[in-house]
This record gives structure tokens, C-alpha cells and sequence, in this order.
């Protein structure tokens, strides 16, 4: 959205397009990243070849216009050949940052059903109320899912229509046609939930792979408000912009979740610390799983006393270790990797990211394992091993010689993951009795062979 990360700038060359998502890509492999997360609708366009949508603003400049490939299988090559899992990002009700519907492409669906859409402070949504708006997004991430080859579909926290200058979003019509009695504010909340229902079976329904996340705003509600909320004194996101997480927490409709914790530890009106445990707390032996949303994009700034400090945004990984709920972090935005704020991407891999990490197994998923490596072999300082199918990486795991195989049962022993696609083998740092495990697309992983080079 706007650039912000990539591409820079609208109108780059698709040469230059690629060489810039590729410079993102080897700097977060530096850091040991393990999952990227790309914006691929923004607000009812496409960065990438659509029949149902026009072509993204932010790659030509102009809306609606080719630029000249597709970057998708593209960009999702590029994060399998690193290791990561590809999480395609769409913005569900966002329609265009004009009200203007004469500005979009001819076959902008807002322009092709003007009735589907609200004009709200300058920007055009779709009402999240009509059942045909809801089937149109399930229609857009579906066709994404079932052509292109994504670990994920993922949403970010954008619903309703944030809190702007109170102007009142003009859903009347639908609410007198299809409320049924119920309360507005319940009304809109349970349209959210229709909708993320239905994608979530959509998406399992064309690849049973393929994972559903939603990225919600950081505070579920507030325990003033409701005696299960969290202590904090900061936007509802329940009451807000009709977005309760706990429901698809219960309902199992998502499988993960990422709350977007952008506060620092001891900040009054949303404490990390406080808002982190309440979530571990949420998921806690739902299945669904947990990792918290950081905000890297905040490092070095004024906006609050505590982001000024290098140490801030490390901390944050040390409080997760409390908890077994929490499975990871996301961190925003990608650009960051290249201004790496008061080093603070140097802390967290010096510090937390010194290996590297599987991606967690989420319950529900397939838990078949491949077959273990073939033909292990180790000749002129190289591990190697014959390539099978369904393979997505295979994990290189070292320990001091004697070691039987439960040595892969621990992380700290796992020196590396090689992608499939890139090699057969792995070079030996040093002396040791050595283990290769093949992985899935899931993570799910073989038993191990075991080497001591001689």
C-alpha cells in the first residue's frame, strides 16, 4: 500500500521490481526469517495477473495498467527458494483510497456494482454487510489459492472502516434489509465473522495446506468494558471496527493469529507485557496458533519515549519465551530491513535468531512426515543426499559424535535448512556426528539419518 516497501516506487522497470524484492528477501534470509507476508490486494487491485481484478496502482502508477509480467510465481519462488513459506496479504473491504468511482479502471468491480460500495471520508469500502460482497472476496482468494502456489492467505486488521473524523458509515440500507432484529454493533461483527468463516473454508476447501491468519489490532477489548478484556485503555477493536478475535479464536476459523502488540513494555494504555500474556491466554489450547505482531517500524522514532531505546523491541522476543503459546513474530514493515533502526535487527539475531527455526506445526494439518533422506553420503567436506518428491527442505542438524537420534529433537542442534530447490547437500563446518531430516511443505519431518564423517 502507498510503497511503502516494495516496489519503492510506482513505475520501476519489472527488472528493477524483481532486483528490489530480491535484496528484501537475502536480507531477511540474513537475519534467519522464516516467512514473508505480501500485500497482494491492497484495496480491490492486483499485484499479480487477475481475471476478476485490475492490475495495482503501485507497480505502474497507473491503475489498471499491465506491467508487463506477473510478478506472483515470481515472488513466491524466490521466498521457497530461501526457506520461507509465502503468505499471500489481501485487504477484504477496502475498495479504493478515492471516493471518486470515475477515477478506477472500467473493470473495477466498485465501478462495475456501485451498490456494493460506501463512500466514507474520502475512500470508497465495500459494505461488509451484503452477502454478494462477502462471495466476491471468497471468490478473489480462492482464485489466488487455487492458482498460485502460497503456504498462506492472510488478512491484516482493516474491517470497518477505523475510527476517522466520526463520520458515520452509511450501511443503513443493508442493516434494515438483512439486520433481522439484531443490534448494529453485533450486526457488523457477525458479517466479519461470515466472511471469515467462509474464506477459511474456501481456502481448505481448494488446498488443505494452505494456512488462514488474521492479523487483528493489538487490544481484543478493554476490561473496562468487558471483564474478560485485557487491562489496557486503548481502541477496542471489538467495538471499534467490529473485529472479535476471540469468535474466530472459538469457532476455529483461523489458523493463526497475529495481534499487531505495537505498544513497548510499560506503556500505560497498552503494556506489551500485559496485552502478550491475555493473548497466550485467548489461544491457549485452541489449536490456533500465535505470534505476535512487532513493531519494527517504530524503532527510533518520537512517537513514544520507549521506541528511542535500542534495547525495546528485543525485550519484546524475552517476554514471548514465558509463554508456550506463542509460536513466533511477525515484524512490519519490510523496509526496515534496509534502514535496520538503531541495529536492532543486529540485537535480535545476535541475541534470539542465532539459528536457524522450523516453521511450528499447526494443529489440524496434515502430520504425515516424508520419508527420510536417500543415499546420505559424505565426501570432501559435503554432506549429500539423493532429492524425493514432496520435499520442500531438508533440515541439517549437528552434535557431538555419539549422539543417538533424539539429538533432532532439539532446536539448538539444528544448524541449517536447505530448500530443495537449491541444493543436495551441505557443507560441513566442522566435526561432529551429523543428522539429515527431510521436510514438507508443513514442516512435517522425516526421521533422521544419521553420518559421523570419518
Amino acid at each position: 500500500m502507498h510503497n511503502l516497501d516494495w516496489p519503492s516506487r510506482p513505475g520501476l522497470s519489472p527488472t528493477q521490481q524483481r532486483a528490489e524484492y530480491v535484496k528484501l528477501l537475502d536480507l531477511a534470509a540474513e537475519r534467519r526469517f522464516n516467512a514473508v507476508f505480501v500485500q497482494v490486494r491492497p484495496a480491490s487491485d492486483a499485484v499479480y495477473r487477475s481475471p476478476l481484478e485490475p492490475w495495482s496502482k503501485y507497480l505502474t502508477g497507473t491503475a489498471g495498467k499491465d506491467p508487463g509480467w506477473d510478478p506472483m510465481p515470481f515472488l513466491i519462488e524466490e521466498a521457497h527458494k530461501r526457506g520461507m513459506e509465502f503468505h499471500a496479504w489481501f485487504n477484504p473491504f477496502r475498495a479504493a483510497d478515492t471516493a471518486d468511482l470515475r477515477k478506477l479502471p472500467a473493470n473495477h468491480p466498485a465501478r462495475l456494482h456501485p451498490s456494493w460500495v460506501v463512500k466514507h471520508e474520502g475512500q470508497l469500502y465495500y459494505n461488509p454487510g451484503l452477502p454478494q460482497v462477502r462471495d466476491w472476496v471468497t471468490k478473489v482468494v480462492t482464485d489466488v489459492t487455487r492458482r498460485y502456489d502460497v503456504d498462506g492467505i492472510h488478512f491484516d486488521d482493516y474491517f470497518y472502516p477505523y475510527p476517522g473524523q466520526t463520520t458515520y458509515f452509511a450501511d443503513s440500507a443493508a442493516f434494515t434489509k438483512y439486520g433481522k432484529g439484531m443490534k448494529l454493533a453485533d450486526w457488523r461483527r457477525a458479517n466479519v465473522n461470515k466472511l471469515i468463516a467462509q474464506v477459511s473454508e474456501a481456502v481448505h476447501t481448494a488446498k488443505p495446506y494452505v494456512k488462514f491468519g488474521v492479523s487483528p489490532f493489538g487490544i481484543w477489548r478493554n476490561k473496562s468494558e468487558d471483564p474478560s478484556g485485557s487491562n489496557t485503555k486503548g481502541m477496542s477493536a471489538y467495538s471499534a471496527i467490529y473485529a472479535d478475535a476471540k469468535a474466530w479464536i472459538k469457532a476455529r476459523s483461523v489458523d493463526y493469529l497475529i495481534p499487531q502488540l505495537y505498544w513497548p513494555r510499560g506503556y500505560a494504555a497498552a503494556d506489551y507485557d500485559t496485552l502478550v500474556s491475555w493473548w497466550a491466554n485467548a489461544v491457549k489450547g485452541s489449536g490456533v496458533d500465535l505470534y505476535i505482531g512487532q513493531a519494527l517500524y517504530q524503532v527510533g522514532t518520537k512517537s513514544i519515549p520507549a521506541w528511542g531505546k535500542a534495547g525495546e523491541l528485543p525485550s519484546h522476543l524475552a517476554v514471548n519465551r514465558k509463554y508456550p503459546e506463542v509460536r513466533g513474530d511477525v515484524f512490519f514493515n519490510a523496509a526496515k530491513l534496509r534502514s535496520n533502526p538503531l541495529t536492532v535487527l543486529d540485537r535480535i539475531a545476535d541475541q534470539y535468531y542465532t539459528q536457524p527455526a522450523l516453521l511450528p506445526l499447526i494443529k489440524g494439518f496434515n502430520t504425515k512426515a516424508p520419508q527420510a533422506p536417500r543415499d546420505v553420503q559424505y565426501s570432501e567436506g559435503r554432506l549429500s543426499w539423493k532429492p524425493e518428491p514432496g520435499v520442500r527442505a531438508y533440515g541439517i542438524y549437528r552434535a557431538e559424535d555419539g549422539a543417538g537420534d533424539c539429538a533432532t529433537t532439539d532446536g539448538r542442534n539444528l544448524i541449517a535448512i536447505v530448500p530443495a530447490g537449491s541444493a543436495h547437500s551441505y557443507a560441513t563446518p566442522a566435526k561432529g556426528t551429523y543428522f539429515v531430516t527431510a521436510l514438507d511443505r508443513l514442516n512435517n519431518e522425516s526421521l533422521p539419518v544419521r553420518l559421523t564423517p570419518r
